[in-house]
């Protein structure tokens, strides 16, 4: 006990030596690159890890925070120090929303006349996205593109509860709410090919546009080489235009040097993304009496106070200091989520429309925002979404699973059970309920589901029937979703927080832009760096099984009712 209490100690002291070093102004030296590597986690804030850069012990904390590298692209587009920006973009971990996000700032930080340039051993399509708005990209030539169009691609449990003998027993309402799909089928059921099939299409469809546009080339064309397997060395990519050359990283290196007009013998002044975040700000922040709220919101959506998913009661209470808040004139509800509790949904609803009451409030979507992110979302004024934002699955379905047969034939456990009343152990997890017991679950997911679509309806101003007809669980793409109504504006989070200043009668430099959480602090990272990151931990410990133990974990977080995406949903 006294070592580790010494030992905590130990860890805090350095914690702050470090804090306190990472805080101090970065000088940027003239005719410095920033140099972003993308090849990690991104996700919508950053960790302020101590110890980037330091080798073994930058063990954890290595996510990159989208609105960070955001703020950290505008910044550089004004400072006279950085002369470019070099991407390092192989496989990207994030969402296609937040890709949109990261090229369209890129494509911003090029009107400043600086260069940008890609470099990547392999790249991934993901990869490639980002890169393709590079002045020049370079691939190694012994290392290869993927080219081959998307998937989606569902996991299915259903064999695993047969050999174990787990029957789950299902309630829902819609024929597209295929989130009960893997607990019941081996396969996707029709109408959930056709849901996918139809907002997969449309997020090739702006992938392959945008990537003709930033390269030249003709959509027709790009489809082709995808169909036909045609990219399979570095040289075919080059031949079909997709990069500008074929290079080893020295030979990156040089054109840089060409670029930055130095010598071919002077070391490159590259600046990392973590340092530059400390560098001197250029961006002014605008007036201190006037704030837009940004609060962020992602993960699952569960009740209570999770600090790692969207906790209805930390959420709620966020939203409602922002209401009662005189300095904050708007709020911008940030949503990256798939789902989750139906009740934690209508908790955080709640505080939605409570405070669009007294000052506007926007919903900017990121990679997800369906289902429960979409109940949040929807008592927003206006919802902005990007063109690849996957929201929608207005449905809610509720899931019992009878182990009665698991643990007698498996176990050899056997239950018995003494009630005051007829249903004193309903839901039962051990037996077999009845068929008056089902339709009573049955019924409260159908009442469940006439509140998601009436709050709804009320919120987009549809007639019930209207929004029943883009609802039954079906899930959509940004485009699809603004096309039908569900969502208002296309774009990123920085056109929802200009929406929610202009709603405020804010003009530009009027405001600062607040967000919530902010970072974690530099002891947090400290002791979870020791610690490690629990999602990392079962990587690293379970490599290939880790997403199978991660759907576990999903499942023993589920309350009540559910408004969720499909488990195992993968867009690559």
């Amino acid at each position: 006990m006294l070592f580790s209490f010494v030992a905590f100690l130990m860890l805090l002291a350095i914690g702050s030596v470090f804090s306190a070093a990472s805080s101090d102004e970065v000088a940027v030296k003239e005719n410095s690159v920033l140099k972003i590597n993308l090849n990690s986690p991104i996700r919508e804030v950053g960790v302020d890890n101590p110890f980037g850069g330091f080798g073994a012990l930058n063990s954890t904390g290595n996510a990159i925070g989208l609105i960070d590298l955001k703020q950290a692209l505008a910044n550089a587009k004004l400072d006279p120090g950085i002369k470019g920006v070099y991407l390092q973009t192989e496989y990207p971990q994030t969402g296609w929303a937040s890709l949109e996000e990261i090229r369209n700032a890129l494509i911003d930080f090029k009107k400043s006349k600086k260069f940008v340039v890609a470099y990547g051993e392999v790249m991934t399509e993901k990869g490639y996205y980002i890169a393709s708005v590079a002045d020049n990209i370079y691939l190694n030539p012994a290392g290869a593109l993927e080219w081959n169009g998307l998937d989606a691609e569902y996991t299915f449990f259903k064999g695993t509860f047969d050999k174990l003998g787990i029957k789950p027993v299902i309630f829902r309402v819609g024929e597209f709410k295929s989130a009960v799909e893997p607990f019941i089928r081996d396969n996707m059921s029709e109408a959930n090919k056709a849901q996918t099939t139809s907002f997969l299409n449309s997020l090739n469809s702006h992938f392959m546009a945008n990537v003709a546009q930033s390269r030249g080339l003709q959509v027709a064309q790009l489809k082709k080489l995808a169909d036909d397997l045609t990219i399979q060395t570095a040289g075919d990519a080059l031949r079909t235009k997709l990069v500008t050359k074929v290079a080893y990283y020295d030979e990156v290196e040089a054109d840089i040097r060409k670029s930055l007009k130095i010598d071919e013998k002077k070391k490159i002044d590259f600046i990392t993304l973590s340092k530059y975040e400390n560098a001197k700000k250029y961006v002014e922040e605008g007036s201190t009496k006037n704030r837009v709220a940004v609060i962020i919101a992602d993960g699952e959506i569960v009740s209570g106070k999770d600090d790692d998913n969207i906790a209805s009661d930390r959420v709620a209470e966020q939203i409602r200091k922002a209401r009662l808040d005189d300095k904050v004139k708007a709020i911008v509800i940030r949503v990256n989520s798939p789902g989750g509790s139906a009740l934690a949904s209508d908790v955080m609803w709640r505080e939605v429309v409570l405070a669009n009451k007294v000052k506007p409030v926007i919903a900017s979507m990121s990679d997800y925002a369906a289902s429960g992110g979409y109940y949040l979302a929807m008592g927003a004024r206006k919802i902005v979404a990007e063109p690849n934002t996957i929201t929608g699955s207005i449905g809610i379905f509720g899931m019992v699973f009878n182990t009665e047969g698991f643990f007698k034939d498996k176990l050899g456990v056997t239950y018995d059970r003494v009630v005051t009343n007829t249903h004193s152990d309903f839901p039962s997890f051990t037996r077999e309920m009845s068929d008056f017991e089902k339709n009573v679950l049955q019924q409260s997911v159908n009442r469940g589901y006439e509140i998601f679509t009436s709050k709804a309806a009320q919120g987009r101003k549809l007639p019930i029937d209207s929004l029943k007809a883009l609802a039954s669980g079906r899930v959509w793409s940004g485009v699809q979703a603004k096309a039908n109504g569900l969502v208002d504006e296309l774009g990123g989070l920085d056109k929802a927080v200009q929406l929610a200043a202009k709603a405020a009668n804010l003009k530009e430099g009027d405001y600062r832009v607040r967000y919530t959480p902010e970072k974690k602090n530099a002891i947090e990272e400290l002791i979870k760096s020791f610690t490690g990151d629990e999602e990392e931990q079962l990587q690293a410990k379970l490599g290939d099984l880790a997403p199978y133990v991660k759907y576990l974990k999903m499942l023993q977080r589920m309350e009540g009712t559910q408004a969720r995406l499909p488990f195992g949903l993968d867009i690559k």
